[in-house]
């Protein structure tokens, strides 16, 4: 499904608009409750980011979007998670298809040990496309969203592994876009650079979310103010509170949310 904005909606109308809806989410590794009964939305085109202690569930509901955690052998959830309207534990639901529509980029960058065009045109060939001329089209589109054409341009048929480890992270939200996802999960992404590589891929979210819903999960508040429209901030399995990220970190309304973004503990 192709979403397309009018230019002239309203910010807060673009708000009401959600591209996920989760209902009544719990979910289990074995015996152990990651989460527990989480209710929210992310909207359409905008960047939504999970804060909070280690252990708090951030990760785990950020890889149930993209149903990642069924390959955890003991894994449950109960609740529903809707994308544009389509319930994406529907038993018929083709979990191919909803990792084309939900890309996900980890918290290390994870290259293939194939050549800088081969990782970007990886997907689109499991999808079918065989044509040179489309996989170089698609290579260097993919390459430009991801800010990274310009330094490999020469070199596609290097090895990724060549690349630096800020390079590496671009390459693999290239792999991501390659295969035009509605949405783009970001699991740390920048935890592993160091501050220039960092400024690098806050840069290029903040540009990527004109086309696509970003859901991030960061440990660093900064990065989530800088970067986010939206936070919602977690604690030992629970949503404890989610706004406007202005708001959640100058003006809170739980105490708990408060402590957390001030530093009093985390």
């Amino acid at each position: 499904m192709s979403v397309t904005l009018n230019p002239h909606a309203s910010a807060a109308s673009i708000m009401e608009m959600p591209m996920v809806e989760i209902e009544r989410l719990s979910f289990w590794y074995g015996a152990k409750q990651a989460l527990k009964d989480v209710a929210m939305s992310v909207s359409k085109h905008r960047i939504t980011a999970y804060i909070g202690p280690s252990g708090c569930g951030k990760s785990t509901l950020l890889r149930c979007l993209n149903r990642m955690n069924d390959l955890v052998d003991g894994a449950r959830m109960e609740g529903t998670i809707r994308i544009g309207g389509t319930d994406i534990y529907d038993p018929a639901l083709d979990v191919t298809e909803l990792r084309k529509r939900v890309g996900m980029v980890f918290q290390k960058s994870n290259p293939f040990p194939k050549s800088i065009f081969e990782n970007v045109a990886y997907g689109p060939r499991i999808l079918g496309v065989r044509a040179r001329g489309d996989l170089e089209g698609i290579v260097e589109r993919s390459l430009r969203d991801a800010a990274l054409w310009d330094e490999v341009q020469d070199r596609l048929n290097d090895s990724a592994l060549g690349l630096s480890g800020g390079q590496q992270q671009r390459l693999c939200i290239a792999r991501a876009l390659a295969v035009e996802p509605e949405i783009l999960l970001m699991d740390e992404p920048a935890s592993a650079l160091d501050p220039i590589a960092t400024q690098r891929i806050e840069e290029l979210i903040y540009q990527l979310k004109a086309r696509y819903t970003i859901v991030i999960v960061t440990h660093n508040m900064q990065q989530a103010a800088r970067v986010s429209d939206v936070t919602a901030f977690f604690w030992v399995g629970r949503l404890v509170e989610t706004g406007r990220t202005d708001r959640i970190f100058t003006a809170p309304n739980e105490k708990l949310t408060e402590d957390y973004v001030t530093g009093r503990f985390g």
